[in-house]
């Protein structure tokens, strides 16, 4: 290759709360899927760590927007500018030449005939000349080190912001998968929900996502119980500042029901894995990746639920990132990428 400095090689995990880009398997950015714009000139103002702490605190001038729900690209110009701009954060170096960009980027296992494309477009448009796609669990599998090639089943679990895609992988396929939106955004709207009808109190999704990392936890009875977490905010009727000890226990409380739609999820998948890879995955167990997998007690009470192991990978958070730049390396062995 003559010109391979000219030619740049990104894997992007563009996911609805965090984008994280590997280049040369190294971790480049990664950062809050949020962007800024202006609202007089329409043009975006900050990206990602910068936007986020803008986010519910503007004035009527700037605009915070989220372009990815539910792990889909909900508002497309948004998408193609953040994922731009991000871009140019990590080509920030002034060069003679544009580089040529070939991506590698990840996508829903459950995505229609309509969210393809729109992933596709978006990444050429920010720059992408040479563009592959890979699913979800795939590059999770991939990024905690499974053999997704062999002849063998690994289940795979990965909770992110706006989805949970639970798949059983062989042979370099999706054997059977399902896709739900429950996932981190809706832990974090039932932590809000929670303290308005329990404690009166208003809090905004920055303060929610907070309590969420700080003291989130699957079950009741957690190793370790973390102090209570506390809360400002004004009182729903009185307008006056409140403040407020928050268990763990709680958060435990009022995320049940979520938690068990995920389990009914992954008993849904496993009744549809045939018995022969369902051998496999018991013996292995199941793994959890993404963000959600950081719950506290997560895997124990699934375990318990479900009457199979299951092991939360190492940095579940960038597990599909790892994956997809695996996946970057070797895009002419593996089958399983789309164009």
């Amino acid at each position: 290759m003559l010109f391979s400095f000219l030619t740049q090689e990104l894997a992007i995990d563009l996911g609805t709360a965090n984008t994280v880009i590997l280049m040369d398997n190294k971790i480049v950015l990664d950062e809050p899927s949020i962007v800024a714009f202006d609202q007089n000139t329409g043009k975006p103002i900050a990206f990602g760590q910068r936007a986020r702490l803008m986010h519910e605190k503007t004035h009527p001038n700037i605009k915070t927007i989220r372009p990815l729900k539910d792990g889909v690209i909900a508002d497309f110009n948004a998408a193609e500018q953040m994922l731009r701009g991000f871009v140019k954060m990590i080509n920030h170096k002034k060069t003679l030449f544009t580089p040529n960009i070939k991506m590698v980027v990840c996508i829903l296992s459950g995505s229609t005939a309509v969210e393809i494309p729109a992933v596709r477009d978006s990444s050429n448009h920010s720059g992408g000349s040479d563009v592959y796609m890979i699913f979800e669990p795939m590059a999770a599998a991939m990024g905690i080190g499974l053999d997704v090639e062999a002849p063998a089943g690994n289940m795979v679990v990965d909770i992110g912001g706006g989805t949970t895609e639970i798949a059983v992988i062989s042979l370099g396929g999706i054997v059977c998968q399902q896709s739900i939106r429950v996932a981190g955004d809706i832990f974090t709207s039932e932590i809000q929900q929670y303290m308005r009808q329990q404690h009166n109190i208003k809090v905004g999704e920055i303060t929610s996502e907070e309590i969420k990392i700080g003291i989130g936890a699957a079950m009741t009875d957690i190793e370790n119980t973390p102090e209570p977490f506390i809360v400002r905010g004004p009182n729903l009727m009185t307008a006056h500042p409140m403040e407020i000890g928050v268990t763990s226990q709680e958060v435990a409380h009022c995320l049940d029901k979520s938690l068990a739609k995920i389990e009914s999820a992954i008993l849904s998948v496993l009744e549809q894995t045939p018995p022969e890879l369902y051998q496999d995955i018991v013996k292995k167990g199941i793994f959890l990746t993404g963000g959600g997998a950081l719950l506290r007690g997560l895997d124990k009470r699934l375990t318990e639920k479900i009457n199979i192991p299951f092991h939360v990978a190492e940095d579940p958070l960038r597990a599909v990132a790892r994956g997809t730049s695996m996946a970057l390396k070797n895009t002419s062995r593996y089958q399983f990428l789309m164009r």
